[in-house]
């Protein structure tokens, strides 16, 4: 049988995309890599709590040496993917030039809309509509040293409603694109990382 791509998941708040994950891969949707480890730069992330309960072994890591420790880890752990889902800090270019097409992340708009510095969060969809668009959605990239820069893998189209509140808009993006899209990718990637 082959090998599994061996996955750490960067997360800083309420783990829903790890939530998908973790659902992909108890459905087999993500049966090319597991994740083994979640790292969070915020001790009070409820999303290590939801490793936890998934038997996923958890880390925090913060502060100026953070790449540092994260480096080990990912070293000790021997991993082959890193996904950010919900990560809200930026890698270095020394970081992300190490795992060059082996760090995913997941964008809550079409990239190149709403995206870049800045953009992360209900930011993105009070945008959206503040601008008025009829479609957003969101996309899953490779990460490199420019903030949602990297080659685009997966994007999916999320109609925007008629009195849509950004509160309404993030969680149908999350439904109708994120949660689908990143597992998805997570699998392709897996996929050629031990191919």
């Amino acid at each position: 049988m082959k090998e599994k791509a061996r996955i750490a998941v960067l997360v800083s708040g309420g783990g829903t995309n790890l939530q998908a994950l973790l659902d992909a891969q108890q459905s087999g949707v993500l049966h090319s890599g597991e994740i083994v480890l979640v790292v969070s730069n915020n001790s009070k992330a409820y999303a290590l709590e939801r490793a936890a309960k998934a038997g996923v072994e958890t880390a925090v890591r913060k502060g100026p040496a953070f790449e540092d420790e994260l480096r080990v880890l990912l070293q000790q752990y021997r991993i082959d993917l890193i996904i950010l889902a919900g990560f809200m800090r930026i890698l270095s270019e020394r970081f992300t030039s190490e795992w060059p097409n082996r760090i995913l992340n997941v964008h809550p708009s079409l990239i190149p809309a709403f995206c870049g510095k800045g953009y992360y969060g209900l930011r993105v969809h009070e945008e959206a509509l503040r601008r008025g668009v009829k479609v957003t959605g969101a996309t899953v990239h490779f990460v490199n040293e420019i903030p949602d820069g990297g080659e685009i893998l997966l994007q999916k189209a999320v109609d925007v409603l008629p009195g849509d509140t950004p509160e309404q808009l993030q969680r149908r993006v999350m439904e109708q694109a994120e949660w689908i899209l990143l597992p998805q990718a997570a699998e392709l990637v897996s996929k050629g990382v031990k191919a």
